[in-house]
């Protein structure tokens, strides 16, 4: 099967490498150069837009899927015209609007924070009113990792919220204290079947996912697959999809935000689970069975942003499997990350410990 998609990231270079073992072959459609993936595929150096380069896409493709979220949603349904496209575009219009994404949430009578759409200055002081305050201040469209957002702690802070990040749409949201975040990656096949692993609790600093620790027989696993199964089904969903939540720390959980992707809280499954993430979105796009999703043994995700240790010192590390992207190193930029395995949670921790301690603090 020839596998097209969308974006030439580490995602679409880990979907492939999930692939391939299947006899897939796989064309991204991916402007920049060097692009991590082309390693793995064949890349048309062309804008996602592209006419000429989403024609060559569609005729290499037996089906096409996508790495991120930013995808424009009217070249997804024009691709949808030609060739089968998982997930679908409806997806991706929910996701890449904030306030949307909510109101999703709210009608499948998932818990969210208060919320409201914001579009001037006058609308914010009115929303911080009716909200209260703290609040998050959030572009409604394009951000991640902590981008396009402002914490409003008192009055004084709405005006510089609004110039610092407006004039744009927004979504207001009440800061509501949590115990921990906690996603729920969820798999629904062409035929309906669903899979889901165990929920990962997440570390973030500085608005980036640091490390993921998937948690074995959670008591809120019940709860987040409920609630991704609701989007997965409302959306007709196809592929593996990522749902961030709030935990309370009183039994509820809040919805936060979905990835209608693989998404980074689960690329510990790689060696953690029976089935990787990766896999099981390629299995459901090609039409194949569900993998198993559970868990081979404890084990966590540790991302490496900015810089990595060295080959030398991974390779020294039992039980630290590396991931290399092929990227060049930035500020904030992810540009690699490890799966951690071990016997016992005691000997995890360890491992984990030991592995960040090579990483850099001031990123």
């Amino acid at each position: 099967m020839n596998v097209g998609i969308l974006g030439g990231g580490q995602l679409g270079r880990m979907l492939a490498l999930a692939g391939l073992p299947f006899g897939m072959h796989f064309t991204f459609l991916e402007p920049a150069d060097a692009a991590c993936a082309a390693d793995v595929g064949h890349q048309i150096k062309r804008a996602y837009d592209d006419p000429d380069g989403l024609t060559e896409l569609c005729e290499l493709s037996d089906v096409v899927t996508y790495e991120f979220e930013n995808v424009p949603v009217h070249v997804a349904q024009s691709i949808q015209a030609r060739r089968s496209i998982f997930p679908p575009p409806e997806a991706l219009r929910v996701a890449q609007d904030r306030f949307i994404e909510k109101s999703t949430f709210k009608e499948l009578d998932i818990d969210v924070t208060p919320f409201a759409a914001v579009s001037s200055l006058p609308e914010l002081t009115a929303a911080v009113g009716t909200i209260g305050l703290p609040a998050i201040l959030k572009t409604r469209r394009m951000g991640y990792d902590g981008k396009g957002q402002f914490m409003i702690r008192t009055a004084a802070d709405i005006d510089n919220a609004w110039s610092t990040l407006g004039p744009n749409d927004f979504i207001l949201e009440a800061f509501v204290p949590f115990k921990r975040e906690i996603s729920c990656l969820g798999v629904r096949s062409r035929t309906g079947e669903m899979a889901f692993y165990p929920v990962a609790e997440n570390q973030h600093r500085a608005g980036i996912l640091r490390i993921s620790t998937p948690r074995a027989n959670d008591p809120l696993q019940a709860q987040a697959e409920t609630f991704t199964q609701r989007m997965l089904e409302r959306l007709d969903y196809v592929g593996t999809l990522g749902f961030e939540f709030f935990d309370l720390g009183d039994g509820r959980l809040l919805g936060n935000e979905i990835a209608p992707r693989v998404h980074n809280s689960g690329h510990w499954s790689i060696e953690g689970s029976r089935c990787s993430q990766f896999e099981n979105h390629m299995r459901a796009v090609a039409g194949l069975k569900l993998g198993d999703t559970s868990l081979r043994g404890p084990c966590a995700m540790v991302n490496f942003i900015s810089t990595a240790p060295s080959a030398a010192e991974l390779s020294g590390m039992p039980g630290v499997h590396p991931h290399l992207y092929g990227k060049s190193p930035r500020p904030r930029r992810k540009i690699g990350h490890a799966t951690v395995t071990a016997n016992d949670s005691a000997m995890l921790q360890q491992r984990v410990d030991r592995l960040v301690a090579l990483l850099p603090k001031q990123d």
